[in-house]
């Protein structure tokens, strides 16, 4: 193996996926602001979750939204929280009603109409999350889909799919990453600016 190369072709996946972002993604980028904004301004908060990968990104996603994401903002905490940190929850959870049901129960006690759930999926298909869209869907939350490749089960239940144009999965886990920067930062600036 070429190490040279691997590093070259790599970044320029990455790059050439983010380029793809900016097509086939600006839209839901900016209809998830849309709903971002507003929900905050009302008081109410963000909830995520995602697993492996995606449960890390959840978590720092939650802490740019509620410490900063842009220095050159003096600005108070934007109510966000990941539903990935808390191990007694998550291991009494899935001991005693089932892995599958985890995010969920947690949606189920922790939200509340007007908030927001962002579910993050590479796959778009993982049981876990696809139950916690119907619970925050039950509660009259609305709920953006970080996803991956088709969009899988997730795509369809989703209010705004944001659907990363690769079959990559670290190529869509840098996608998350990079459209959760811009989302903050936007709507940071939005209330903040």
């Amino acid at each position: 193996m070429n190490k040279e190369q691997f590093i070259h072709n790599s970044l320029k996946e990455s790059a050439d996926v983010k380029l793809l972002i900016e097509k086939e993604c600006s839209e839901n980028i900016i209809n998830a602001v849309d709903i971002l904004v507003p929900a905050f301004k009302n008081g109410n908060k963000l909830l995520l979750c995602g697993n492996g990968g995606s449960a890390a990104d959840s978590q720092h996603i939650a802490a740019e939204f509620m410490i900063r994401l842009s220095h050159d903002l003096q600005r108070p905490a934007i109510p966000a929280i990941a539903l990935t940190t808390d191990t007694s929850n998550l291991t009494a959870g899935g001991n005693d009603i089932g892995f599958k049901n985890v995010f969920a129960r947690n949606v189920e006690g922790l939200g509340n109409i007007g908030d927001v759930l962002l579910a993050i999926s590479t796959s778009g298909n993982s049981e876990n999350i696809l139950l916690a869209i119907e619970k925050a869907k039950s509660k009259g939350m609305k709920v953006i889909g970080f996803l991956g490749g088709s969009g899988g089960k997730c795509k369809d239940i989703v209010d705004i799919p944001i659907i990363i144009p690769s079959s990559n999965t670290q190529r869509i886990q840098e996608g998350h990453i990079t459209v959760a920067h811009i989302i903050c930062e936007l709507v940071e600036r939005s209330l903040f600016g």
